[in-house]
C-alpha cells in the first residue's frame, strides 16, 4: 500500500507548469492556463496552511492547559497525601519521611503533644467543636514557632514538631513556649474551657533511628500524663533528665546530669 500523497493536486500543477515551460513553442494561452491552474493550487495550498496551522494552534494551546492543569492536578495529590485533611500540617506518614531526612545529616530534637482529656472535649462539645479546637491548636505552634521546625499530626489529637539541628535545651525551651501558649491563652471555639496539652522531647543523633526517637518521646509524653498533665517531661535515656513545672513564671530549665 502506497503512502498518500498530501500535496498531489499541488505536485501535479507543479509538473504541468514544468511541461509547460520546457515545451518548445508552447502558445500564450497554454502558459497562462497553466499559471492559472498553478495559482489556484498555491491559493489552496495557503488556505490549508492557515487553516492547519490555526488547529495546530489550539491544539497546542489546550495541550498546554491540559498540561497546567495536570501539573496542579498532581501538586495537589501530592499535597494530600503528605498533609492532614483537616489541620492541614504533615500527617504521620510524611513526618516520618521528613525526619528519616533529617536524620540522614543531622541531629534532631523532637516533641510530642497531646491535647489533654481531648476525648471529654468531643464528648461533651461535639466533634466539630473538637476539630475546631485541633485547628487552632495549630494555628498556636505556628504561632509560637514562628517558622522553626516542622509541625506534624500522627493521631487524633497527638502532634509532633520536627527540630533539626537543635539540641535538647532549645527545644525543652521551644515545647515550654508552647505549653504556655496553649495553656494561658483561652481557645476561641471553647472559651470557658480550660485546654492544656502535654510534652514529650527526645533528642537523637545524626543516622539514629526515627521511630526509636518517636518511641522515646512518647515514653516522656506518657510520663508528662502521669505527673499530672499540662507539663513538659524530656527523655532520661540520652543521659540527661529534665522537668519542666507547668506553674512556673519563667520558663526554667534544670538539666542534671545522670
Amino acid at each position: 500500500m502506497s503512502d498518500t500523497d498530501l500535496f498531489e493536486a499541488e505536485t501535479a500543477a507543479l509538473n504541468s507548469a514544468y511541461d509547460v515551460i520546457t515545451k518548445d513553442g508552447a502558445s500564450g494561452d497554454e502558459c497562462k492556463a497553466a499559471l492559472d491552474n498553478l495559482a489556484k493550487s498555491f491559493h489552496r495550498l495557503m488556505r490549508e496552511t492557515r487553516r492547519l496551522i490555526a488547529r495546530s494552534d489550539r491544539k497546542e494551546l489546550e495541550l498546554n492547559t491540559l498540561n497546567f492543569k495536570l501539573q496542579q492536578l498532581t501538586s495537589e495529590l501530592d499535597y494530600k497525601a503528605r498533609h492532614d485533611n483537616l489541620t492541614g500540617v504533615l500527617n504521620r506518614g510524611a513526618v516520618f519521611d521528613r525526619a528519616e531526612h533529617y536524620l540522614k545529616t543531622s541531629t534532631l530534637a523532637l516533641i510530642v503533644l497531646d491535647i489533654d482529656f481531648f476525648k471529654r472535649i468531643n464528648d461533651e462539645f461535639g466533634h466539630p467543636t473538637g476539630d475546631s479546637v485541633l485547628r487552632e491548636l495549630v494555628q498556636k505552634l505556628k504561632s509560637s514557632l514562628n517558622g522553626i521546625g516542622e509541625i506534624g499530626r500522627v493521631g487524633g489529637e497527638e502532634f509532633t514538631v520536627l527540630l533539626p539541628n537543635h539540641n535538647s535545651s532549645e527545644a525543652i525551651i521551644i515545647a515550654e513556649d508552647i505549653r504556655r501558649e496553649i495553656a494561658d491563652k483561652a481557645f476561641s471555639s471553647l472559651p470557658n474551657i480550660h485546654v492544656t496539652a502535654s510534652f514529650g522531647v527526645s533528642w537523637s543523633d545524626t543516622n539514629c533511628d526515627f521511630e526509636d526517637a518517636y518511641g522515646r518521646a512518647d515514653v516522656a509524653l506518657y510520663k508528662a500524663k502521669h505527673n499530672g498533665r499540662n507539663r513538659v517531661e524530656f527523655d532520661l535515656s540520652t543521659g540527661y533528665s529534665t522537668i519542666l513545672q507547668p506553674h512556673d513564671l519563667m520558663t526554667q530549665t534544670s538539666t542534671v546530669l545522670i
